[in-house]
């Protein structure tokens, strides 16, 4: 090993003098001579245009306070983090530790924030969460423009959020954010098989439509509040059908399904929710009580039809009766009946008289 040394230091560079691993200060741009025989000398060189300085013996160089006055020197405690911008421009986040940044060619701007408030709130989020190690320090949700967020931190609740983008800072307390959808909903209460009160065993479809008012109530009564409402509508739907007869059930749906709606609404505001409607869309029989259903409709059409051509009938022959009473009681009436008859048959264009016995065609020859 040579015992003289040439080190040049550009203008844009530092050196650290270091003897036996020991920083001894700065070395300024120029050239530099070191006389070293016994090789326990040395000098770092490092540039100023990167943004931060590495070294692995940090603390005691920044210590020493040979970077008074050239770079700018952030202590970062747990609860803290530091926005970093260089040149006007965002470039990181820091979690806690000790950070050097060179000043002399660069603009450096920190921002230190308080990491204890949790949620990060900043006017340039939406840059600072995209920067480069955010995702080591922040974590974003998005609400969704039809959502509310309903935010609970180390399991309280906090508030409920807007839509739109939010940070949290990572290992400080547990974050919880549920995005609630406000949009109007649907739940299908299918294939409940349910018995009347006369025994028939019914498969019943139901159709319940819902929306949240209440996120908070919604995340916090239930572990998913549709899916407790969907048990409510079952319960109420077997408790409704079962107090009633199979007739009355068939001929009075709509009533069964504001009876159901009744029951459930208080139920679904315990959890947030508001009862749009209830509706029982299907209901399906089974087989053999399908075909006797069938047979009674049948026989009952067949009555209606029947009695029908009764009716006819009837008021057909009480038609008859009181033309032939008025006919009786006015001969004038009847001679001209017999005249509206005979031009019936003139207008047929042929008249053929058979005459019979005297009296009758003596009748027929003084109609005439």
């Amino acid at each position: 090993m040579l015992a003289i040394q040439r080190i040049k230091i550009r203008n844009y560079e530092i050196g650290l003098r270091l003897r036996e691993d020991e920083f001894q200060g700065l070395a300024a741009p120029g050239v530099h001579w070191i006389f070293d025989p016994l090789g326990k000398l040395r000098i770092e060189v490092v540039s100023q245009r990167e943004p931060w300085l590495v070294h692995n013996k940090l603390d005691v160089i920044v210590k020493s306070g040979a970077l008074r006055d050239r770079a700018a020197v952030l202590d970062l405690k747990d609860h803290e983090r530091a926005l970093v911008w260089i040149d006007g421009r965002f470039s990181h986040v820091l979690p806690p530790g000790l950070y050097v940044y060179w000043t002399g060619l660069r603009e450096v701007k920190a921002e230190i924030v308080d990491a204890r408030l949790v949620r990060f709130e900043h006017r340039d989020l939406a840059v600072i969460s995209r920067s480069q190690y955010a995702d080591r320090v922040l974590e974003t949700i998005t609400v969704e423009p039809h959502c509310q967020g309903v935010l609970l931190i180390d399991g309280q609740f906090v508030e409920t959020l807007s839509p739109g983008r939010y940070a949290f800072w990572k290992n400080m307390a547990q974050v919880k954010l549920f995005p609630v959808d406000l949009r109007e909903a649907a739940l299908d209460i299918s294939g409940q098989d349910i018995m009347t009160a006369d025994k028939v065993t019914l498969r019943v479809n139901a159709l319940v439509n819902y929306r949240v008012v209440d996120p908070r109530l919604s995340v916090t009564v239930a572990e998913h509040a549709p899916q407790a409402l969907y048990r409510e509508a079952q319960l109420a739907l077997r408790a409704v059908i079962g107090a009633r007869e199979l007739d009355a059930f068939l001929a009075g749906k709509d009533t069964v399904a504001e009876e159901l709606a009744e029951q459930v609404r208080p139920r679904a505001k315990a959890f947030g929710l508001e009862l749009i409607s209830v509706g029982i869309r299907d209901v399906i029989l089974p087989g053999e009580m399908k075909d006797l259903m069938n047979k009674v409709t049948e026989a009952k059409k067949a009555a209606e039809a029947n009695l029908i051509a009764r009716r006819e009938e009837t008021a057909a022959m009480r038609s008859q009766a009181n033309t032939a009473r008025l006919l009786a009681e006015s001969p004038t009436l009847m001679r001209l009946k017999e005249l509206e008859v005979l031009e019936k048959v003139a207008a047929s264009g042929k008249l053929n008289i058979m005459l019979g016995e005297k009296g009758l065609a003596d009748k027929v020859v003084n109609l005439l």
